[in-house]
This record gives C-alpha cells, sequence and structure tokens, in this order.
C-alpha cells in the first residue's frame, strides 16, 4: 500500500496529530500554528489547513468499514452551515442512541436533496433499515419516504413519525458540528466545506465510541484507532 504521507515534509505523526486535534477541539488553523510553535515545530496555519484537506476525508473513508451497527429508529433534521456568505443545509441523522448515521451538505433544502441524502444513507454497510423515521415538519420528507418506498430502498412497514420533540438528539448532537465551525467563520467554498465537514462528523463519531475497539471516553483507544487507519502505531 502506498504511503499517504509520501513527499510530505514534516512526520507522519505531527500531520495526523495536527489534523485530528483541528477535527476534535474548537481551533483555528492560528491557534494549532502557535500550539505547535509552543512545541518547537514551525508550521505556519495553511499548511495545516491543506492537510486538513486532504486528510479529513480519507479518515471518513477509511473510517467507514470499522463502524459499528446502528438501530433502526432513526432521528432526521438539517442544520445550517456558511459558505462564502451564504447559508447552506448540512443534511444529518442519528439513531435513537445518538449514533450517527450519515449527513450530507447540500445547497438547497428540496425534495430532491433529501432524496440524495437518504440514499446515501441507505448506502452505508453500518446503517440498518429503518423501522421508524423521525422528522421535522418539512414536506420534502413525505415525498422522499414515500418515493424511496416504491423504489424498493425503504421497507413498506418503515413509519414517517414527524415530531419535532423526538428529535431533540439530533439538535443536540448539531452542537458538536456547530462548535467546530464558529472558530473558522465559515468556508470560502463547497469544496473546502465539504471536505472539512467529513473530518468534523467522522471525528464526531469516534468520540461518541462508534469506531470498532475505540469505545467512548477512551481517547488513547480512539487516537490508535486513527494513527491505525494509516499504517502508524501510537
Amino acid at each position: 500500500m502506498e504511503n499517504p504521507f509520501k513527499w510530505r515534509h514534516y512526520e507522519s505523526e505531527i500531520i495526523l496529530l495536527c489534523v485530528r486535534w483541528y477535527l476534535r477541539y474548537a481551533l483555528s488553523y492560528r491557534d494549532l500554528e502557535e500550539v505547535m510553535t509552543e512545541r518547537g515545530l514551525s508550521v505556519v496555519h495553511t499548511t495545516i489547513y491543506r492537510w486538513v484537506q486532504h486528510y479529513a476525508p480519507e479518515i471518513d473513508k477509511r473510517s467507514r468499514p470499522f463502524l459499528k451497527q446502528t438501530n433502526d429508529s432513526w432521528r432526521v433534521d438539517e442544520t445550517y452551515v456558511k459558505v462564502r456568505g451564504k447559508w447552506m443545509y448540512l443534511y444529518r441523522a442519528v439513531d435513537s442512541a445518538g449514533q450517527t448515521l450519515d449527513f450530507l451538505l447540500n445547497q438547497t433544502r428540496s425534495t430532491r436533496a433529501a432524496k440524495r441524502f437518504f440514499r446515501k444513507m441507505l448506502g452505508n454497510s453500518h446503517v440498518t433499515q429503518p423501522r421508524v423515521i423521525n422528522v421535522d415538519k418539512n414536506p420534502a420528507y413525505i415525498g422522499t419516504v414515500d418515493d424511496l418506498k416504491r423504489d424498493k430502498l425503504l421497507p413498506d412497514a418503515c413509519k414517517r413519525r414527524p415530531s419535532q420533540y423526538m428529535n431533540n438528539i439530533v439538535e443536540q448532537d448539531h452542537r458538536f458540528i456547530k462548535r467546530r465551525v464558529k472558530p473558522g467563520l465559515g468556508f470560502f467554498s463547497y469544496p473546502t466545506a465539504w471536505r472539512t465537514l467529513q473530518g468534523y462528523e467522522t471525528m464526531n463519531m469516534i468520540r461518541k465510541g462508534q469506531a470498532e475497539g475505540a469505545d467512548k471516553g477512551n481517547i488513547k483507544a480512539q487516537n490508535q484507532f486513527i494513527a491505525g487507519l494509516f499504517g502508524l502505531a501510537i
């Protein structure tokens, strides 16, 4: 397997440390530049930005096969993310235990976007077919669920339950992402936003203990899991 850190000027452990800290904690790129300076390392914030843009999607992709199975009670909602001064929709879903099912950034809040999100979710090996889908009162979800049932992508017995109260668990889960976005003051392009959000969301899943062998609260095991994705040992 090709070395994912080939041709990098810095050691792989330093690169992954910066990427992991940025995605997990509410730090800006300049904050991390100062932290590295205190540790005797000269790393400019633009370099850390490039590392995050490259390795955040890799962490997402490499983590997927190791995610634990979710349950069959879905909670679906959207939150807002500012990109180039405009608000975009971050579709997110968790199960009744708060485990992340999937996420998707889209420019619109429409039936087409909702269908795209549901199809993405259903393509994941760790996502269990839903028994019930709890949504807000967005009318786009009515047509989405009906169409996916007709296409045999959702079971006929699956219930769509519009209830704002039942969606509190996913709304609370939005907070982790919001706290990460705030120090960066928004994103300058859709690709930048999407790559970074993939890292935020995957780190959130790992933090919640969704990765095999990296239980919730076991920071050391979680760090070892991320390092192991790239063939590193810490």
